[in-house]
């Protein structure tokens, strides 16, 4: 099935021929004759999209769709309010309930399919995007639960080469949003690739396409998650289909109504931040799960990560790669001496001279507890071992200031060197013989500096 539809009208021949309909074209079909099953089936069945009947006794679909919009766990489901009437102030009061569209009765197939595909493929790019960061929250990677949006202050891009109408559009939204307006394609596409919570643009352009114009913007990588929201005459139901195809979020009927303009709007630009703050955070998911959250350096798991490809490079005739393992001297004395604290303000400050005291290509990272590796690509190991001296002397000679510069503490660290061997070589074995070097750097006395060929 390629998504599950919600059926819901109090008519039972209504909910039958919806649900041929859409049986035909293989969708999964859920029904309800009543607003309270509607809600029920909803939040257990996690439907992918609502057809909802506005004219129902009892919970009318304004009710039924102001109610799901405002559940945590079906806030999220596309509505489709389906209605006879075709009143300026009952399109208004249904965007206002959250409704993402209409249908009118009796019901236009063509209209109808290109309405579900549309939105259901915008439920399952949501969907996806919500699993994931559930994913992440299992892992203790995520915190919080997801915040409302806002649907003020948005930077909307109008694309029109009409100016009456542009300025009419920017003129409405202006009191809400930061609106610029372009007649240029070519800049639009530019500007589209910028920071834009909505494009607006003209379908019934007399300078250029704007139906191409959607396609251009969907197909590049930048722009495509901009939601689109296309102006064009509803009788022009090929362009209108079309639009929906190619990949507008929504279409606005001319003549414009501002009060219908200004809740679309609202609509879609709450939806793109709302996908948006679901990537941001799982690129934080992502970076925290390579990060070690106490120095904020790469962690083991990132270590070996970007050391695989480097050896094989090395073994593949390639350059040579070196490792750096640094330990701090007696750093349990430090913990017993002053606590705890002071011993992570000591890894935290020996973080930040590693970090500015090696090229911008080398990458240290935690290794675990006291301990702490350098990756240097293309060096070999007497370059590594005179700069790992370096770092080692620059340590010792600068006291680390802990407990809010209360005490200053002489602190030292000794080093194994290790660098690739070339054929045959791995990353286990090249961490083996710089652990082996710090090993033997401890044993010699500490505050020194090991290196160990293969």
């Amino acid at each position: 099935m390629t998504a599950r539809i919600l059926v819901v009208d109090d008519v039972d021949a209504n909910v039958r021929l919806l649900q041929a309909k859409l049986s035909a074209e293989y969708f999964d079909v859920l029904t309800a004759t009543d607003g309270e099953t509607a809600l029920a089936k909803a939040a257990a069945d996690q439907p992918d999209l609502v057809l909802l009947d506005v004219m129902m006794p009892g919970l009318d679909g304004f009710e039924v769709c102001r109610r799901l919009k405002a559940g945590a766990a079906t806030r999220h489901i596309p509505v489709v309010l389906v209605t006879a009437l075709d009143g300026r102030e009952d399109r208004i009061r249904g965007l206002e309930a959250g409704a993402d569209d209409f249908l009118a009765k009796p019901l236009d197939d063509l209209m109808l399919f290109a309405r579900v595909r549309s939105l259901t493929q915008l439920k399952a790019s949501i969907e996806e995007l919500r699993k994931r960061e559930e994913s992440g929250r299992r892992m203790g990677l995520l915190e919080g639960e997801a915040v409302r949006q806002k649907s003020t202050g948005g930077r909307v891009l109008v694309i029109d080469d009409q100016a009456r109408q542009a300025e009419r559009i920017s003129a409405e939204l202006s009191s809400d949003h930061r609106v610029t307006v372009m007649a240029d394609p070519e800049k639009a596409l530019t500007a589209a690739r910028g920071p834009v919570d909505l494009i607006i643009i003209n379908g019934a352009s007399d300078t250029f396409d704007g139906l191409k114009l959607v396609a251009q913007i969907r197909s590049n990588a930048i722009s495509r998650a901009a939601p689109i929201l296309v102006v064009v005459d509803p009788h022009e139901r090929p362009r209108v289909v079309k639009a929906l195809e190619l990949g507008a979020n929504d279409i606005l009927p001319r003549p414009i109504d501002p009060q219908e303009l200004a809740a679309r709007c609202r609509t879609l630009i709450r939806h793109k931040r709302y996908a948006d703050s679901l990537r941001n955070k799982l690129d934080h998911s992502l970076e925290m799960a390579v990060t070690d959250p106490l120095t904020g350096l790469h962690n083991r798991r990132y270590l070996l990560g970007q050391l695989e490809p480097l050896v094989a490079h090395a073994g593949g005739g390639g350059a040579p790669a070196a490792v750096l393992l640094l330990d701090i001297d007696h750093f349990k004395a430090i913990n017993d001496s002053f606590g705890h604290d002071a011993g992570d303000e000591v890894l935290v400050e020996f973080a930040v001279r590693v970090a500015t005291n090696f090229r911008a290509v080398d990458l240290p990272c935690r290794y675990g507890g006291e301990e702490f590796v350098v990756i240097m690509p293309e060096t070999r190991l007497e370059d590594a071992q005179a700069i790992a001296d370096r770092i080692r002397a620059q340590v010792a000679g600068t006291p680390f200031m802990v407990m809010e510069g209360r005490e200053s503490l002489s602190v030292t660290i000794s080093i194994g060197v290790a660098a690739t061997a070339g054929t045959g070589d791995s990353v286990e074995a090249l961490l083996k013989r710089a652990d082996s070097a710090l090993y033997e750097a401890k044993e010699g006395g500490r505050n020194r500096v090991i290196a160990k060929a293969a």
